[in-house]
């Protein structure tokens, strides 16, 4: 049990993004099989949660950092809180389109007219050229860039998407899906890469436990979140096509489903995370144990057993507990010589 290597190497911000993302699969899914007959202003509420934790957080974080020139002075403070404006902005724009999308679904209920899709799609677009130079700025200073490039490698796939869904195309949806399919395939070639590259780390004597440790979660990491994610592809294609037309989008799913809940699991794993989100300059492991002292007190405490016996990782060996009293026998001599001498002098008094 070791409580603070847990919340360590925790990622608040991918557990939130993706647990949302989880629930909102799952409730979308459900509503286009008419399991469930609420609107779609409420089948998207995890996106609302998810965009309203992303603008409370930026807004606290630049309240800090306007309120407290000094802190800008601390290390790379200004690459953090530039990433933060740039996530920020990016989420800016997805709302945009959630939002359009959002009613753009709720008008083919209604007797309203509708944009079309192309309209919908267009702040995906110009997201996805944004996103760019964002993935320049990213790597120029060492930061990760998830959301970026996943906006970036996708804009082919957000101008098919709507020129089918508006009919202005005649392909089946195997074609348009092309530009994700060659996404999906450099994924799994990097899953293949991760998985070889754990099996050499396992048979090579001189790799360290630590080593060994990250290839294994890598390579089971990668695995369970493409291989789901492009079963799932391949089954929705079918079943837009009518080649699945007896199953229902919540069985076409499951896989999605595991491959949003492995991420979820990785998220426990994946440390990272911008120090702005909320003003809080520290990571999240070091906020939480500063904010709730019972955490500090009683879990930031770390055990192993040896043979069958718990023993806390702060406690001393019997060599230790040796040289500790070799070392306060010689500040004790030492002590005793520094000591001031008082000479005793007799007087003999007269009788």
């Amino acid at each position: 049990m070791d409580l603070q290597t847990l919340l360590m190497d925790f990622n608040p911000s991918k557990f939130v993004v993706h647990s949302c993302l989880f629930v909102f699969a799952i409730l979308f899914t459900l509503r286009m099989d008419n399991i469930i007959n609420w609107s779609y202003w409420a089948v998207f509420m995890p996106i609302w949660i998810w965009n309203a934790i992303v603008g409370l957080g930026a807004l606290c974080g630049t309240f800090v950092w306007c309120r407290n020139p000094h802190y800008r002075l601390e290390g790379d403070s200004y690459v953090h809180f530039k990433a933060m404006l740039i996530s920020f902005s990016l989420h800016l724009i997805l709302l945009m389109f959630e939002l359009l999308a959002c009613d753009r679904l709720t008008s083919n209920m209604t007797t309203n007219p509708h944009p079309l899709w192309v309209i919908v799609f267009v702040p995906l677009i110009f997201g996805s050229v944004a996103s760019v130079g964002a993935c320049v700025w990213s790597v120029k200073h060492d930061r990760s860039f998830e959301l970026e490039l996943f906006m970036a490698v996708n804009a082919l796939q957000f101008v098919f998407l709507p020129l089918k869904l508006d009919e202005l195309v005649s392909w089946t949806w195997e074609v348009v899906f092309v530009p994700l399919w060659i996404v999906l395939c450099l994924s799994l070639v990097g899953v293949l890469y991760s998985v070889i590259f754990c099996g050499i780390l396992l048979r090579t004597p001189e790799v360290s436990q630590t080593q060994r440790r990250t290839a294994i979660n890598s390579a089971i990491g990668n695995s369970l979140t493409v291989i789901p994610i492009l079963v799932y592809q391949v089954l929705l294609a079918d079943k837009l096509d009518g080649d699945l037309t007896s199953l229902p989008y919540t069985v076409i799913s499951i896989p999605l489903f595991m491959g949003l809940f492995a991420l979820i699991l990785l998220s426990f794993n994946s440390k990272g995370g911008n120090k702005w989100w909320f003003g809080i300059r520290k990571t999240f492991s070091q906020f939480l144990l500063s904010a709730l002292p019972c955490l500090q007190e009683y879990g930031n405490i770390g055990y192993h057993n040896t043979r069958n016996q718990s023993v806390p990782l702060d406690s001393t060996t019997d060599a230790e507990a040796g040289t500790r009293s070799k070392s306060k026998d010689i500040l004790n001599k030492k002590c005793d010589q520094m000591k001031p001498v008082v000479p005793i002098i007799s007087i003999d008094l007269p009788d």
